[in-house]
């Protein structure tokens, strides 16, 4: 292969790698909005069997119902996928050194490989962390995961009529002549919001606490061997 050949080469696949980060900045701006696409094309008639088989459907529904909730909430925690839509654009124009010159800025391409490298432990040690499937499970497991999910959001009550019963009530103990406050007093339960060990994340935490601690022993086990070893 002559010398031209091979930089065109090497220039097409660093073209298709630039479009392909800025597509995925693009895309990271809305979520809802390719969500509920996604969503519509998973329950067509010709998608549905399919997704359902291999638990895509539901999933989707999940995440979905996760996104739309918490922009409708907290639409403040949108703003982290933003700074991420601006990473990919910002090393996708990195990608425009090495494009005009790949000798010369052949660091950057080392760089790239090193990142893509590292997507795949980082996507299977993080995705076990935040609950998210891996593709190899079974559909039966992920239809069975997202009927407990709506099962226990459809037993909790909404976070609307919470406030309806606490302001109802607030209403008759200061009786109709008060004057209303805002934002009206409402009791707090920090009931469920205690420590409790029994509890899956206070098991892990009572874990790490004494992983700490056996880590902290051996440290100053080890420094006063050290200290008794080389002495003054």
């Amino acid at each position: 292969m002559t010398q031209p050949n091979h930089l065109r080469r090497i220039r097409l696949w660093l073209a298709a790698f630039i479009l392909g980060l800025v597509l995925s900045g693009i895309t990271a701006f809305p979520l809802e909005t390719e969500l509920r696409w996604l969503l519509s094309i998973l329950q067509s008639d010709w998608w549905r069997p399919v997704s359902e088989f291999t638990g895509l459907l539901p999933w989707i529904e999940r995440v979905h119902h996760a996104l739309r909730t918490t922009n409708a909430k907290y639409p403040f925690l949108g703003y982290g996928t933003d700074w991420l839509a601006f990473a990919h654009l910002v090393i996708a124009v990195a990608f425009i050194g090495p494009y005009i010159d790949p000798v010369r800025n052949k660091w950057v391409i080392t760089f790239g490989l090193i990142a893509c490298a590292g997507v795949i432990p980082l996507a299977l040690i993080a995705g076990a962390i935040r609950g998210i499937p891996f593709p190899c499970a079974s559909s039966t497991a992920a239809s069975e995961s997202s009927d407990v999910f709506h099962s226990s959001s459809a037993l909790i009550p909404s976070e609307s009529s919470n406030e309806r019963k606490d302001d109802e009530t607030n209403s008759q103990l200061r009786g109709p002549n008060a004057i209303a406050t805002y934002p009206p007093h409402r009791p707090v339960d920090n009931a469920d919001r205690r420590y409790n060990p029994r509890r899956p994340c206070g098991r892990r935490l009572c874990k790490q606490l004494h992983t700490f601690q056996e880590f902290s022993h051996r440290f100053h086990d080890r420094n006063r061997k050290l200290i008794t070893a080389f002495p003054r």
